[in-house]
């Protein structure tokens, strides 16, 4: 609860920020003093508290009507924040421009006209009286002003829709080849299919995991391997919408790894459910796969983010690999990416993750780099390969743009 409460709380100073940039240039720069100036700086004020309200409010009160209001204003303040950073340069240009045009017409405004010397003893003509010219760069700026508001907003409504339409599609099926040197001949073709992120929650329920459920069992798979990241919620809340997982279909098992989101929903209830529901919960261990004449380790880790004992320890990866035969090949199931800097140093040859949703929202995938070695698909970090998946749902916004959703099946090479 702590832990939630001070993520809302960073949230919400973080979004207060936003949001005082955006008043400024969609309010105070496209307005004057007046009644339409108030309207818009009570509405970036409610916007603004929208936010971290729908955080805490669907997360600890169950106030679920508030996801879709307050996520997609999220992804809408996210574009609008982008787009209207990309402008700054060239409005700062146009005004620089617009001023030295201002500034010169004042000049030549301001210019003495030349006096005619006339016969002598004629009288001067009377001098007229200087007028104010027009403030034409205070309405140039204005205009300006507006125009990159309105592009703005069209660009950052445009391109949430194309989100919307994106991350509430089906999955797309990805489809990777990776050759591990010790897969003996027989096991060749060994078939992973592979999916993270379903992220159940205010905003997805059954209806999402019938429909990943019913894609991986077309692939009829050796293997499935759900890593992580499967809820938002309690299993009183979600247990119905995650029912449809018992149907999984596979020849040699359907395996578990827990996400960060699985302790923030009670991992214990969840690992329960989910063993329940007849997926084999790997908690730091190893399970062998005997197929087609030859032998797979395939291991699996708690995520990162747990501490404690027992269901809730942390990742322990000699518990996990330690004490194996060397001479087989080995798969990791690990939620985050960044898991595989110590999987390399127990000789793990592919480790399966996600965590990342592929970014989720471009150019947002360029801040995850920051934090994981591989964002989307096939890299190799110290000599283990590692592939991530899109996952299949979404966390927060309903929204995916350059990162549509994903169900892989990965498909396991012989030399």
């Amino acid at each position: 609860m702590l832990a939630i409460l001070a993520f809302v709380g960073t949230l919400a100073l973080i979004t207060g920020l936003i949001h005082l940039y955006l008043w400024k240039r969609l309010v105070k720069d496209t307005t004057g003093p007046g009644r339409w100036r108030r309207v818009g700086t009570v509405v970036a004020l409610v916007l603004a508290l929208l936010v971290p309200a729908t955080m805490a409010g669907t997360r600890v009160a169950g106030a679920f009507w508030l996801a879709w209001p307050g996520y997609l204003w999220l992804a809408v303040m996210f574009y609008l924040l982008v787009v209207l950073l990309l402008l700054e340069a060239p409005m700062a240009v146009a005004r620089l421009v617009l001023r030295r045009r201002t500034t010169a017409a004042e000049a030549t405004t301001a210019a003495p006209e030349p006096v005619l010397v006339g016969a002598a003893g004629s009288a001067d003509p009377p001098a007229a009286e200087p007028v104010d010219p027009p403030d034409h760069d205070a309405s140039r700026r204005l205009l300006l002003a507006r125009g990159a508001a309105i592009f703005a907003g069209l660009t950052a409504a445009g391109i949430t829709g194309y989100g919307v339409r994106t991350a509430m599609g089906p999955p797309q099926l990805d489809r990777v080849r990776v050759p591990l040197a010790k897969l003996p001949r027989s096991m060749d073709g060994l078939r992973i299919a592979t999916v993270s992120d379903i992220h159940l929650g205010p905003l997805r329920g059954r209806k999402h995991t019938e429909r990943i459920v019913a894609m991986i069992n077309r692939l009829d798979a050796d293997l499935v391997a759900v890593v992580g990241d499967l809820v938002d919620g309690s299993v009183a809340e979600l247990g119905e919408a995650a029912e449809p997982l018992r149907d999984l279909r596979s020849r040699y098992g359907s395996f578990f790894v827990t996400g960060n989101h699985e302790y923030y929903s009670g991992v214990e209830e969840w690992v329960r459910e989910v063993d329940r529901l007849g997926l084999r919960v790997l908690q730091n261990e190893r399970q062998e796969i005997r197929a087609r004449g030859g032998v797979l380790d395939l291991a699996g880790v708690n995520d990162a983010t747990a501490d404690g004992t027992g269901l809730a320890a942390p990742a322990d990866y000699a518990a996990a690999l330690g004490d194996r035969d060397p001479a087989r090949p080995v798969v990791l199931l690990a939620h985050q990416p960044v898991a595989a800097y110590e999987a390399a140093k127990f000789g793990v040859d592919l480790q399966l993750s996600g965590h990342t949703h592929g970014g989720q929202m471009v150019p947002f995938n360029l801040a995850v780099k920051l934090q994981q070695p591989v964002v989307s698909g096939l890299g190799e970090v110290d000599g283990t390969k590692v592939y991530v998946t899109n996952g299949a749902g979404f966390w927060g916004p309903p929204v995916r743009v350059g990162a549509p959703p994903q169900v892989t099946l990965v498909e396991l090479r012989a030399p």
